[in-house]
């Protein structure tokens, strides 16, 4: 039950990055209905800029020309999948190049990652090694951080309304930022000065990039220069120190360090992961307990799921593994068929996305465990599509004591 809680919102988040293949701009889509550029440098990101988003443009793309449709980001060109069954035709557990991951680095300028295709199923190794190896070596670290914000929660009166996506993003800037990046971010202020960076540049790769707005206004640019330096230049201080001495605590960029990467490489990356970690987590455990507040009977079921495999023990890795999703559980025959055959739950997923789904996972056996979560009523939350989807305002909810 835990895992059709994060699943139900985890097409949603991963939408774009499913959807998209992405080809060398010298490929030509034979016979695949689409666009051609609008311009020959930023190929059709002005009419992703005009739809409004990139969700936007690819409802728009696909109700004019069908299930599988080709347009232009920038140089590259991108074939994408509309719908569920095509998909699943086109899912190849073997593929190295991760779309998502792809898009990042042509929006952040980022030259690694067109190697050959022994190189890349390297990385891809080395990225998935780095995701297990860290979680296992920092999972204290992460039942500590979900324990922090249930008493904070088991603190408030009942009545009090909880800005959900606010604590979210600061659980998953602190869990990320230490797990992916060590004791450094054991400090608050150090957290505070990662988020704020990490908003200035995430805000322009999800949007002044797509619409155009940030080549139009020096100031914004400085200043997403000056905070993508500032990310960049902790970064490497990081990797040097990893490099030139022995921890007890295994993080993600160890894994990268101890690959054979050079200094560049080892850099995109970690800059990669840290920004698509962060935020896919933070909206992952959002729509996450979204949902549950708006299914007291998912809720319920989800509750007897956690309270039969952790009984009055704790949390641990190996009881996590008890909590098995099973699509045939379901009556919906579409979002059985949409769950089972994306295979989220495997390792077909993009790394950041199988990070955000271990972290969800025990966040929520912790807050279940011990707490109701409710909706507000007459609460409406409307998306909003940019890169990753997030609620448009801040998304209410209310806790009570399970007796």
């Amino acid at each position: 039950m835990l895992d059709f809680a994060i699943f139900a919102v985890t097409f949603l988040l991963a939408l774009v990055g499913a959807v998209l293949y992405l080809y060398p701009a010298s490929r030509q889509a034979a016979g695949i209905p689409g666009i051609t550029p609008t311009e020959e440098k930023d190929g059709n990101l002005p009419d992703i800029m005009n739809s409004g988003s990139l969700h936007e443009f690819l409802v728009g793309l696909h109700e004019r020309h069908g299930p599988v449709v080709s347009f232009w980001f920038g140089r590259r060109l991108v074939v994408s999948l509309g719908t569920v069954d095509v998909l699943k035709q086109h899912i190849n557990p073997n593929k190295t190049l991760d779309p998502f991951e792809t898009m990042l680095k042509s929006l952040l300028k980022y030259q690694s990652g067109n190697e050959s295709g022994s190189e890349n199923l390297m990385r891809k190794k080395l990225y998935e090694n780095g995701v297990t190896n860290s979680l296992q070596s920092n999972f204290a670290l992460l039942l500590k951080l979900s324990e922090e914000l249930l008493d904070k929660w088991l603190s408030y009166p009942e009545t009090q309304h909880v800005p959900l996506s606010q604590h979210m993003l600061g659980f998953a800037m602190k869990s990320v930022t230490q797990i992916v990046m060590g004791s450094t971010f054991e400090d608050d202020q150090e957290v505070i000065r990662f988020q704020k960076n990490h908003g200035t540049v995430w805000s322009e790769i999800g949007k002044g990039f797509l619409d155009g707005s940030l080549d139009k206004s020096a100031t914004r640019k400085k200043q997403y220069q000056d905070a993508l330096m500032q990310l960049e230049s902790v970064l490497k201080k990081i990797i040097k120190e990893r490099k030139e001495r022995n921890f007890s605590q295994h993080i993600f960029i160890d894994s990268l360090v101890q690959g054979n990467l050079n200094d560049q490489q080892v850099l995109e990356d970690s800059m990669i992961f840290s920004l698509a970690g962060c935020i896919i987590t933070a909206k992952l455990c959002t729509w996450a307990i979204c949902f549950l507040t708006t299914s007291e009977e998912v809720q319920k079921k989800l509750h007897k799921e956690v309270d039969q495999v952790f009984g009055k023990g704790p949390v641990t890795p190996e009881k996590i593994e008890h909590l098995r999703f099973d699509p045939d559980r379901f009556d919906d025959e579409s979002a059985m068929k949409t769950f089972s055959s994306l295979g989220f739950s495997g390792t077909k997923e993009c790394p950041e996305l199988r990070f955000a789904y271990t972290v969800t996972t025990v966040l929520l056996s912790v807050l279940v465990k011990r707490l109701h979560l409710l909706s507000v009523e007459g609460q409406v939350i409307e998306t909003k599509y940019e890169l990753v989807t997030s609620s448009r305002e801040e998304a209410w909810i209310t806790v009570t004591k399970r007796h």
